[in-house]
């Protein structure tokens, strides 16, 4: 087939066809996803089986979907997100410590979340602060130039709530 003769109008309208049936749903999916962690705050087996009835996707598709992007959680969180930076300024000046120290103080390792949901405990590969570094996040707050005093106010502020 040569390109000059292919008709534009004729070959999108045989795709919007064959979108218009099973992939328009499938397309959906991730905006549906999204929506359904805003309200519930994880992705819960029932409403995932509901879900897929719905949309008549299997749980299996909607499950590796899911599991593909690190913004969709499987188990509910905390009310406090707290983000150790990794990254290498932050690692040369103790973002290490910093995680250890979360770790001893609530319980948890990395990626666990409180019984209390108090706080779920992440790390990330770089916040973008290097120049404040360590660097740690709670929910949104970026906090910075984290020594001993600012990690046990941390530490007190988390436990507090």
């Amino acid at each position: 087939m040569i390109i000059e003769e292919i008709e534009i109008d004729e070959q999108i309208g045989e795709v919007g066809r064959i979108l218009s049936k099973q992939e328009r749903k499938r397309g959906l999916l991730i905006h549906v996803l999204q929506q359904i962690q805003e309200n519930d705050g994880y992705l819960q087996e029932e409403v995932l089986r509901r879900l897929s009835k719905n949309l008549n996707i299997s749980l299996a598709e909607i499950y590796s979907v899911a599991s593909f992007y690190k913004m969709f959680h499987f188990k509910p969180r905390g009310r406090k997100i707290v983000r150790v930076c990794l990254g290498t300024a932050c690692y040369v000046r103790g973002s290490k410590k910093i995680l250890t120290t979360l770790e001893e103080e609530f319980g948890i390792k990395n990626g666990e979340t409180t019984e209390d949901l108090a706080m779920t405990l992440e790390t990330v590969g770089c916040i973008g602060c290097c120049g404040l570094a360590p660097v740690t996040m709670i929910n949104e707050e970026i906090i910075g130039e984290i020594g001993t005093k600012k990690i046990e106010g941390i530490v007190n502020a988390i436990k507090e709530e």
